[in-house]
């Protein structure tokens, strides 16, 4: 394992910020998706994956700290006992990459020269940022010996042949959710996993996205007519009719984002009426999936850059978490 030394430590926290105040405890799923293939599903938080080759086990994911990766070990072990050889990463957000230390057989963290660029660039300040966010996902954060580096790196596509002339093939589909997201796609069995280009019945994160790419990316995405999805969070999509309707819901989530805020940099409004404007427009429609007002703040703050001719995110750090935060739900 490469890492980068670094520490976190879980900030004080107030129940209005954020998911500080969400203790609700859940436990994965290992769920069989086809032979071979499987999620670790749960109710709404970030979802994983792992695929049992001939000789070894590949990874989608990790979790978010070493403690809790050792769970999704054990699990996978209920399946397997074959080594756990690569690490793939759909994207780097903290609460996905952070457990890959645990995984002590693998030989290789695999993403996207993208999601490689991210760790330089705000692999640290992303990690204070969602620990305060976020507590209960990073149970044992102080295990964590650093930053998750991938070691092995591709531009656009690869593909990891796993025997048999099963193929597990990356690709990324273009900027979406961050600018470095990878799917891992199976075309034997049909089965996708998206991270968290797609979201199934969640509210959907875009405080790092590319908001007018990620809908041409959502587009490319269904051209791959998928049969069975693990969406970033929420259940997993069993046909290919339940696929295309979450890569559509997805899609209506970011746009009525993006016309909602529009509506209100067209009129000069601040970022406060903006926010005000879109929570209005999008409540009726999602504001009863889970985690939508944890992301609103943020997702409306990243729509309002990127209409205002940002095209790159802004770095989020803790402080400014607290202090969007304080604007807009204060």
């Amino acid at each position: 394992m490469t890492t980068t030394p670094t520490t976190a430590t879980a900030p004080t926290t107030t129940t209005s910020f954020a998911s500080a105040s969400d203790n609700r405890a859940q436990k994965p799923q290992v769920q069989v998706l086809a032979d071979g293939v499987f999620g670790y599903i749960s109710e709404f938080d970030p979802n994983c994956g792992f695929v049992v080759a001939d000789d070894h086990v590949v990874v989608i994911d990790t979790r978010p700290t070493p403690r809790m990766a050792r769970d999704f070990i054990a699990d996978i072990r209920s399946v397997t006992d074959k080594p756990v050889r690569f690490i793939v990463l759909t994207h780097y957000h903290a609460v996905r990459v952070m457990g890959a230390s645990a995984f002590t057989d693998a030989q290789a963290i695999i993403a996207s020269n993208g999601t490689a660029g991210w760790v330089r660039e705000r692999g640290q300040a992303d990690f204070d940022s969602e620990v305060g966010r976020f507590p209960r996902l990073f149970a044992g954060v102080e295990e964590v010996p650093g930053l998750t580096v991938p070691t092995l790196t591709f531009d656009n596509e690869m593909s990891l042949w796993l025997g048999g002339g099963r193929e597990l093939r990356l690709m990324g589909l273009g900027r979406g959710h961050s600018g470095g997201d990878t799917v891992a796609w199976l075309p034997d069995c049909g089965v996708l996993f998206s991270g968290d280009v797609v979201e199934n019945h969640c509210g959907v994160y875009a405080g790092d996205a590319y908001l007018h790419d990620w809908r041409k990316t959502l587009d490319a995405t269904l051209a791959l007519r998928p049969r069975t999805l693990v969406p970033g969070r929420g259940a997993v999509l069993r046909t290919e009719a339940a696929c295309a309707e979450a890569i559509g819901l997805t899609k209506e989530f970011i746009t009525t984002l993006l016309d909602s805020v529009k509506a209100g940099v067209d009129r000069g409004e601040g970022l406060r009426a903006c926010f005000e404007r879109a929570e209005a427009a999008m409540t009726p429609r999602f504001g009863d999936w889970p985690v939508f007002q944890h992301v609103l703040p943020f997702d409306v703050s990243r729509a309002y850059d990127e209409l205002s001719g940002i095209e790159h995110p802004v770095v989020w750090t803790a402080e400014r978490d607290r202090e969007l935060w304080q604007v807009l739900r204060g």
